[in-house]
Formats: structure tokens, C-alpha cells, sequence
């Protein structure tokens, strides 16, 4: 505090600007880098004030870059010398942040330089052919660079050296940066941290489409995903996150889209590429294309790779790797999996090796200081496929820490041991898991054409609620079709762990816990085996009676007889995609049966527990092809023009619109459209001269600027004969509504508010074509003016069907 106080605080009349009579000093920089960098208005007051390009000191330079990347951490707005790994670490976090911030104008137009159309002068010739030549308004794009450059150079009489330009080696020079690092023999913490930031890095700049559009072809190029396949680091224990980042950057290079057009790509083309190579087809998979590859000679195959295919660069030292020119064939050309099939062939449910991933699920003390192996929801995405799958992916992950938690808090309880005979054997209860009796697969059925997974397998669950009492009975006995339930396998150690091995054991490890599986409730029955959970009728000697626990209101409370006995049998469906894995590894890997170990039964509370229904609702979006109006598709990926949702803009505009009750008067009426001349006919097209709501209107076609009802000028001009401009004429039309019965109780609910100009414009805007959207503080009629949009949309477009989502009622 002191320090600011002496040089940039406005006290001591510091900075560059100030006139004070503390000038900048240099020393005074490189002594806080040395000690502490995050000083009371350090940033803003005494080092971007003093920033000079040409004269900044290294450590000047580092404390901006650390002090931003803080700033960014903490949600904060922000805005030569051979670096440790820690410093280049801190640099890219500040790249990472720089291009996360893509909506300021200032940081765009200053960091998309970095990645622009100049950047592929770095690239090798054959790649660059290979872009150009599939885009025929790139080429032109292109050429006019190249003579614009050459211009440039001779009117500094310079000759034409695109190499010497800051934006043709920016990211070239960082990602050979970081091959050096990664082709290090060092597998340190901060080697590894820094590893893992520049594949978020390049994740980041893939996954938003104009950076996109120019940095993919350099990755290819470098072919930075093949390098790091064959590094140590993805092998490596330590690099776990590594692998999962690199994997996750593989999907966005091969993502589904036309880079430079913004459309998604359909399966058509993969089609196509499989009836071409429909002869050779027995080399589409990885393993079989490169047993045939190894069996070319080093010269060969590095001929082949870089001459006549020209997939890398012969100038690249990794080219003389017969492994890495194996591995570039093969990223290239092996049969890829469609992002459908992906998403189709993922668990709903999470399993024990997600929920305890802390790179994918981190626990409640994550400071952001690491990275995760997370998409990011961006300002922009790619395609609507894209926006769906990565709130997919982020919401499975949510719910998945949510799970985790639960499991958590309820194992502890059952006090798990090993008994006598070797045996899981539990102590104690828990309100919400409860030992299995017996556990029974009774169905698998044959795939669905076209899949390898089952289509169902149906598995038959029971246990005993005999321990629990009347409340916590009730709550089993209250589980009902479509319920998620949890399978746990619990295998304690048979020694209890000590204090010092608990607090070095993993969650899993203390709790014994091996495995994890989901299912959902097809049905329950009692003792007795009657079903519990849906209506089922049985005959008596008298009438049908319901024998069941059933929420559809269909039972009466004095027909309704409880379960019987104490032990419930529940029939579930497993997951088809977890249960063909499962399988698969037991078969090819002579992994454990999963299935014949799970002991133990967990349901949650049922508002907690809708996780699985979102996530069917968002991959059947993703299975079909998602209709989004032309006006919204641009504005909602994030690169559109946001003024090209206003319904001013819109096709089709409804012309005449019935406001029903929203006017309470015809002074009101006139009151909210100040800047027009009204006029008020009957529905034959005489003048009313004494006009009663409801009101039809008549709307201009040409909207101007304002913030009224309907926004346009004030009369500035008449029309000869009548001493009114039309153009600025508003025609109203009274009418008499049906009758709708003799009754009171007949009479539909009036609206009673009397809505203002701006209200009445929010409400013209919600009933036309295109997007709406109303904000004020609390208390300025936002709810008032929904409803109103809703009936007045009701009652002009009765055809049409209505979507309301709220967060509260």
C-alpha cells in the first residue's frame, strides 16, 4: 500500500500523464516482479500508463502478462529474453484469455491478426495447394494479399519478404515452441502444466470459426496431434489430462464443418468417401492400415507421405520418423467416427472412472489456476451441433459431480467390511442406498440394425427395506417407472486403512468402492409380485381395483391398499452403450464381470434426479437435423449481425393485429404511439367518432428510429386534401367482440394495466417474426408485458403452438 501511496496513487500525483513529482522508474518494476506483483492499481495507474513498445523491460512486460492473467482468474476485468517454463506458461494463459475475449473490439482486432489468412506463409507449399485449391474464392482472396503485400514493400523500398511479418510466424514459431518442450525429455509439473495449456490454446482457437478457419491447416501442417500421440507425455502417468487434451483437440480439427463458409458438414461426404474406397475398404481401420504401412521401406513411405501425398513438410525434422509418418497417414485416412455415432455410443450414465476424473469432474476447491479437459462455452460456436454438444458434455459432467456427492455422503453410512467368509457384509444403513439380495440380468436383446450395442438389457433387482422405518419405507415404495437408480460394487479392504493411508487413498479407495453403473425403473413389484409402479388393474369379486402406488390421480385414497411384505423386486433397463463396453472388455481384455458384483442399490431425491431425461432430450436434437429460422442461425452461433433479429428486418410481418385488451381506452391507445396521427374506424371503414377497445391495428411498414409503441417521426408534413401525411397515419379499427355467454362467470379476465409506450413496443416486437428481448429492473411490468405477448399471440396466430420456459412460476 505504501509503495502505490509513493509513486502512482492519486495522493502522490504519479504515471506518466500526471505531472507529479514521482517519475516512472524502471528499478521499481523489476524490484515488485521480484517480490509482489498484485499492488493496489498497480496495472491501470503505473505499468499500461508507462508501456512503451520500443522501451519496456522484460519484467515490465511479464508483470502486465501476470497481473491480466490474475485479473481473469479472480473474474476481474482486465484489460529476446529467453522465458522459464513458468513465464511461458503465464504468456499463454494470457493468449488464452486474449482470445477468449473476441467481443471487445480493441482485443479482436489486435489478436485475430495473429491468426489470419497471413499465417499461411508459414505453412508448406503442398498443404498451402491443398487449402487453395478447394476453395476458389480463397485463391482470389489470396492473390489480392500476396499483390497488396508487394505493394506495400516497394512503397518502403523494401524487398518482399512475407517471413519477416509478425502474423506470418506468431503461431507457427509458438507451436514449434512448444514441440521442443514437448520433445524434452523432461516430465516435470511445470513442463506438464505448460504442455496442458497449449493444447487448451489451440483447443480454443479451433472451437471458434474465425480463428478456426486459418489455424487448422497449420496444425495439420505441423501435424501437432500425430507429435504428440507418439510423445512421452501422453504415455506417461502424469500425463493423463495430457492425453485427454490432445484427444479433445483431435475432435476439433476433424470437427464437421466448412471452415470458411460456417456450414455444417453432413454425412453425405463421409458416404461418398466410403463408396470410393469401398475396394480397399479393409484398410479403413487403424490397426490394418498400419500393418500395411510398415511393411514400406523408410524411403518409401517418407515419399509417399511428403512427396506425392504431401500431407507434412520433407523440410519438418519429424519426417525421418518412420512411427510419425505412420501416424500421419493414419490420422489421415482411417474410417473417422461421426460425431453422431460418437454421441450415440456414449453411457448416459457417468461410471466410477468419470466421477472421480477430477481433469473432467474437479471437486468443490478448483482454483482455475490448472486446466481442464472441458469444452468451453464460448461467445461463438461453430455449428448448432456444436452448441448442443458441448452443453451435452457439460451438463453430463455436471450432474456427474452431483452424483458423486451423493454416493459420497451415502456409502460412508453402511459401514462396509469383509466377513468371515470373505464376503462384502455391512454394519450400518443409509436413507438412500440399500443392500441387494439378489441381482439377475433376464433379458439382452439383439442389436438394432445398423449397432453393435443391444437394444435392451433388462435386469431384475431385490433387496429389503426391512431395517428402514414407516417414513423411509415410504420413500422406497414411492420409487415409480422411469426412475434413475444407481448399482454400486463395494469391496472394502480387509484391513482397515490407517490415518495415514486414508488421507494418501483416493475417494474410491476409502469407500471400497469398484464400480459404478446406472439404470432406470421399468417397474416394481412387492413381495407378492404385484406391480407397484403404474396402473394395473386385476379382477376381484366385485370390480377392478387398482393395486399399486400410482401418481397419474387415477387411485382413490380409500381403494388404495400398501405393498406387501418386505421385500421390493425393481425391474431396470441398463445402459446398452456402458453394457456393450463392459462386455467388450471382459471379452477382448479379460476384464472383470462387472455385473456380477454390484451389492448395492442407491436411488436419489426424485427433483435432483431428471439428469438423464435432459440428456436423451439434447442428443435427439443432435440425431436430427436442427431447424433454426436463417434470422436466428448467424446471431445465435455468435458471428452474426445481431440487427438482423430485430422484426423491423423480418419477412412476412403480420400487417393487422388484434391487441385484444391491451389497451384499456382510446386515449391510451393514442398515448402509446405519440409520434402518429390516429385514426379510428368501424369495421366497415367509416369513422368512429366514439371508439371502444378492442382495437385492431393496422402497422406501418416502414419502421423508423425511436423508443415508442411504433417508432417513426412526428408529423412533419400534409397530405392536400385531408391535412393529414399518411405515411404517419395510424388506422385503428373498433369492433365488437363476440358475445361470450349470458353468465359472469362467462366474461373472460380484462387486462387492467395500463402499459407505456416503451411496454406496448415490447409487445408489437414479441408478436412479429424475429427476437425479442425485454429487460428492466424489478418492478417495471417485464411479467405484465410476457403475459400480454402471450395472449395477444394466442389470439392472432391460434394456430400457431407456444413454448414457455421459466425458471420460477
Amino acid at each position: 500500500m505504501k509503495i502505490a501511496e509513493d509513486n502512482w496513487s492519486k495522493a502522490a500525483g504519479g504515471g506518466k500523464d500526471s505531472g507529479g513529482e514521482r517519475p516512472f522508474n524502471p528499478e521499481l518494476v523489476k524490484e515488485i516482479y521480484k517480490t509482489e506483483l498484485l499492488v493496489t492499481q498497480y496495472l491501470e495507474n503505473y505499468l499500461w500508463p508507462n508501456f512503451d513498445p520500443d522501451a519496456a523491460s522484460f519484467e515490465h512486460v511479464i508483470s502486465m502478462i501476470l497481473i491480466v492473467n490474475e485479473k481473469f482468474r479472480e473474474n476481474v476485468a482486465a484489460w529476446g529474453i529467453e522465458l522459464s517454463i513458468a513465464e511461458k506458461t503465464n504468456y499463454l494463459v494470457f493468449m488464452i484469455n486474449a482470445f477468449q475475449s473476441l467481443g471487445d473490439e480493441v482485443v479482436s482486432d489486435t489478436v485475430l491478426r495473429l491468426a489470419s489468412l497471413q499465417s499461411w506463409h508459414s505453412v508448406s507449399y503442398g498443404r498451402l495447394q491443398m487449402e487453395l485449391c478447394l476453395n476458389q474464392e480463397l485463391i482470389k482472396k489470396w492473390k489480392r494479399m500476396i499483390k497488396r503485400e508487394a505493394k506495400e514493400a516497394t512503397k518502403r523500398g523494401e524487398l518482399f519478404d512475407p517471413s519477416t511479418k509478425l502474423e506470418v510466424k506468431f503461431l507457427r514459431n509458438l507451436i514449434e515452441e512448444f514441440l521442443e518442450v514437448l520433445d524434452s525429455t523432461q516430465v516435470d509439473d511445470a513442463c506438464v502444466l505448460y504442455c496442458e495449456r497449449f493444447m487448451e490454446f489451440l483447443i480454443d482457437l479451433l472451437s471458434q470459426l474465425p480463428t478456426r478457419r486459418y489455424l487448422r491447416p497449420l496444425v495439420a501442417d505441423v501435424a501437432v496431434v500425430a507429435k504428440c500421440h507418439l510423445s512421452a507425455l501422453y504415455k506417461h502417468e502424469k500425463g493423463k489430462l495430457f492425453a485427454q487434451l490432445v484427444d479433445l483437440l483431435q475432435f476439433y480439427e476433424k470437427f464437421e464443418i466448412n471452415d470458411h463458409v460456417g456450414t455444417q458438414l453432413t454425412d453425405d461426404g463421409a458416404a461418398l468417401r466410403e463408396l470410393v474406397l469401398a475396394n480397399i475398404g479393409a484398410i479403413n481401420k487403424r490397426a490394418d492400415l498400419s500393418k500395411k504401412l510398415s511393411e514400406l521401406s523408410p524411403m518409401d513411405l517418407r515419399d509417399l507421405v511428403c512427396h506425392k501425398l504431401k500431407l507434412i513438410s520433407e523440410e519438418d525434422p519429424w519426417s525421418e520418423r518412420v512411427d510419425f509418418l505412420i501416424e500421419v497417414m493414419v490420422s489421415f485416412f482411417e474410417k473417422q467416427q461421426s460425431q453422431k455415432e460418437a454421441i450415440n455410443a456414449l453411457p448416459l450414465y457417468p461410471n466410477e472412472q468419470i466421477m472421480w476424473d477430477k481433469s473432467l469432474v474437479p471437486g468443490i476447491n478448483y482454483s482455475g489456476e490448472g486446466c481442464l479437459a472441458l469444452p468451453k462455452l464460448n461467445l461463438q460456436f461453430l455449428t448448432l451441433h456444436d452448441y448442443l454438444l458441448q452443453n451435452f458434455n457439460l451438463f453430463r459432467l455436471e450432474s456427474t459431480y452431483e452424483i458423486r456427492e451423493d454416493i459420497q455422503d451415502a456409502v460412508p453410512h453402511l459401514l462396509a467390511y469383509i466377513n468371515n467368509e470373505g464376503e462384502t457384509a455391512f454394519r450400518g444403513w443409509s436413507r438412500m442406498a440399500v443392500p441387494i439380495k439378489e441381482f439377475k440380468i433376464t433379458e439382452v436383446k439383439q442389436p438394432n440394425i445398423g449397432e453393435v450395442k443391444p437394444s435392451s438389457v433388462t435386469t431384475d433387482v431385490t433387496f429389503s427395506i426391512s431395517s428402514y422405518k414407516a417414513q423411509i419405507r415410504s420413500e422406497w415404495n414411492a420409487l415409480k417407472e422411469h426412475d434413475v437408480l444407481f448399482l454400486l460394487s463395494i469391496r472394502p479392504s480387509f484391513e482397515p486403512l490407517s490415518a495415514e493411508e486414508a488421507a494418501k487413498a483416493s475417494v474410491p479407495q476409502r469407500l471400497g468402492l469398484q464400480y459404478v453403473r446406472g439404470c432406470e425403473i421399468i417397474e416394481v413389484r412387492d413381495e407378492e409380485g404385484i406391480l407397484m409402479n403404474r396402473g394395473i388393474f386385476r379382477q376381484t369379486n366385485i370390480k377392478f381395483k387398482v393395486i399399486m402406488n400410482d401418481f397419474t390421480g387415477r387411485i382413490k385414497r380409500d381403494e388404495w391398499k400398501p405393498p406387501k411384505g418386505e421385500l421390493r423386486t425393481v425391474t431396470v433397463a441398463l445402459d446398452t452403450a456402458q453394457y456393450h463396453m463392459d462386455v467388450s472388455n471382459i471379452a477382448e481384455k479379460g476384464a472383470d464381470d462387472v455385473y456380477g458384483t454390484f451389492n448395492i442399490l442407491m436411488r436419489r431425491k426424485p427433483n435432483e434426479n431428471n439428469f438423464k431425461a435432459i440428456l436423451e432430450s439434447i442428443r435427439d436434437l443432435m440425431n436430427e437435423y436442427c431447424i433454426v429460422p436463417d434470422w436466428l442461425h448467424n446471431v445465435f452461433l455468435g458471428y452474426g449481425n445481431p440487427f438482423a433479429a430485430q422484426w423491423t428486418n423480418m419477412p412476412d410481418l403480420l400487417e393487422i393485429v388484434d391487441f385484444k385488451d391491451t389497451f384499456l381506452d382510446a386515449d391510451h391507445l393514442k398515448d402509446s404511439f405519440p409520434d402518429y396521427q390516429v385514426c379510428f374506424i368501424n369495421p366497415d371503414g367509416r369513422e368512429n367518432l366514439q371508439p371502444m377497445p378492442p382495437f385492431r391495428i393496422r402497422l406501418p411498414k416502414t419502421q423508423k428510429g425511436g423508443s415508442h409503441a411504433l417508432t417513426g417521426n412526428k408529423i412533419s408534413g400534409v397530405d392536400s386534401a385531408d391535412g393529414v401525411n399518411m405515411e404517419d397515419t395510424l388506422i385503428v379499427e373498433a369492433y365488437t367482440p363476440p358475445d361470450p355467454g349470458p353468465y359472469p362467470q362467462d366474461q373472460p379476465k380484462q387486462n387492467s394495466v395500463r402499459f407505456t409506450p416503451t411496454q406496448i413496443g415490447a409487445i408489437i416486437s414479441g408478436i412479429q417474426p424475429g427476437l425479442t428481448m425485454v429487460v428492466g429492473p424489478p418492478g417495471t411490468g417485464k411479467t405484465d408485458t410476457a403475459v400480454q405477448i402471450l395472449n395477444v399471440l394466442y389470439h392472432n396466430c391460434p394456430s400457431q403452438r407456444t413454448l414457455i420456459i421459466t425458471h420460477s412460476n
